[in-house]
């Protein structure tokens, strides 16, 4: 698939003093750090048959922005910087910064167990609200479940209510007893979400913008109502390979169907329309690269809790594989790849990345129109690791 470059953003430091040809020293370090970084993403974009992107890099030194690509299959519509994606499970760290707020605010302690305040939820006695944080309930996620990606298919724009999406998880057996292993759940972040409801007494669509959005600033993120499907413009459409039951269990197409893309006679679905509601707390903000930028470094440096619990969050970040010290780690909603802290996302039609590296000062957002590659690779994920490499 062919890749067309967007617009490009290189902005300096102002501290920095000016050469004697007028050029900053940080002007210079952001443009060579451009012409570093866009032939990994084009060559990226290209392989993984993305059709846009948006990248974002910030440095001591300076910034790349650099937009790529097409906002619609078969249109010569460039995709923008400011454009607006879904940003899927970053959500999450949204939804664990407001629990942790209410921490602070002793109106719930982290080891609370869930029955204090769902009584309905089988084993609560035993489920404390930090393993609903960093994935160690032992909940099922109901996006896992063959009926529920069955319905997405069939209607994409059904409403789904929160009760509804925790009584599919519920329903299910349990992975493992509390505390006795790892397994990323939506129906955790579902659960906390309607827990901040019942605290606050307000949506979490306000209380998302009271607490995070507006104090950081964040004019162009928001979490939509439920009955809304529709993304601010501007904005690209989302694009997605075979189904969501098709890749439920492998997202990578059958050998024949990844060579039917190679040579053109395949393209992806436009699942744009599609209902964000059964992501909710879990996964339905949108968002744009600057926003989320500011938004992450908060998240890692402070800003929103105070220092002791934020401390109290990144010491909670522990391997996903305890036999692999260099895997992925996850705390209290909250992410580690490599040197980046932060959260990716994904969802039908976009995948994103978000990191930031509280040791160099670096901050990196990718974001795409495509929730993931005919391969089953996830494009934001490999596109920010290859830039990683090189920072």
């Amino acid at each position: 698939m062919a890749v067309a470059v967007g617009m490009s953003v290189l902005t300096c430091a102002s501290s920095d003093v000016a050469s004697a040809s007028g050029v900053s020293a940080s002007t210079r370090d952001a443009t060579e750090l451009g012409a570093r970084l866009r032939p990994i993403i084009t060559g990226a974009l290209h392989e993984l048959d993305v059709p846009g992107a948006v990248v974002l890099v910030r440095t001591p030194a300076g910034q790349y922005e650099e937009a790529f690509g097409t906002r619609q299959l078969g249109s010569n519509d460039p995709v923008g910087i400011d454009d607006h994606f879904r940003v899927g499970s970053i959500t999450k760290t949204m939804t664990g910064t407001v629990v942790l707020q209410l921490v602070q605010e002793r109106r719930i302690a982290l080891s609370d167990p869930v029955s204090k305040y769902r009584p309905d939820v089988p084993n609560g006695d035993h489920i404390t609200i930090a393993q609903l944080l960093d994935m160690r309930s032992g909940l099922h996620s109901y996006t896992e479940l063959e009926s529920f990606n069955r319905i997405l298919d069939q209607d994409p724009t059904r409403v789904w209510h929160p009760e509804e999406l925790l009584a599919l998880g519920l329903a299910q057996p349990p992975y493992f007893p509390p505390g006795e292993g790892y397994h990323y759940s939506n129906t955790n972040t579902v659960l906390l979400g309607l827990i901040i409801d019942q605290l606050t007494g307000r949506q979490l669509a306000d209380v998302f913008r009271e607490r995070i959005f507006q104090p950081l600033g964040l004019r162009q993120t928001l979490l939509p109502p439920i009955e809304d499907n529709a993304i601010p413009a501007p904005h690209p459409h989302g694009y997605l390979f075979g189904t969501n039951l098709s890749t439920l269990t492998d997202p990578a197409l059958p050998p024949d169907q990844q060579a039917a893309v190679r040579d053109g006679t395949l393209l992806p679905n436009d699942v744009t329309a599609l209902n964000p509601s059964w992501g909710w707390a879990a996964g339905a903000v949108i968002s744009t690269a600057a926003d989320l930028a500011v938004y992450v470094r908060a998240l890692v440096t402070g800003g929103l809790l105070d220092r002791a619990l934020q401390q109290q969050r990144l010491d909670s970040l522990t391997p996903v594989d305890p036999a692999d010290p260099d895997s992925a780690s996850y705390g209290l909603a909250l992410a580690r790849f490599g040197p980046m802290i932060g959260h990716d996302g994904s969802l039908p039609g976009y995948q994103s990345f978000m990191g930031h590296d509280p040791v160099r000062g670096n901050t990196l957002i990718v974001l795409t129109n495509l929730q993931t590659a005919p391969d089953g690779t996830q494009p934001a994920n490999e596109i920010a690791r290859r830039i990683l490499a090189r920072l």
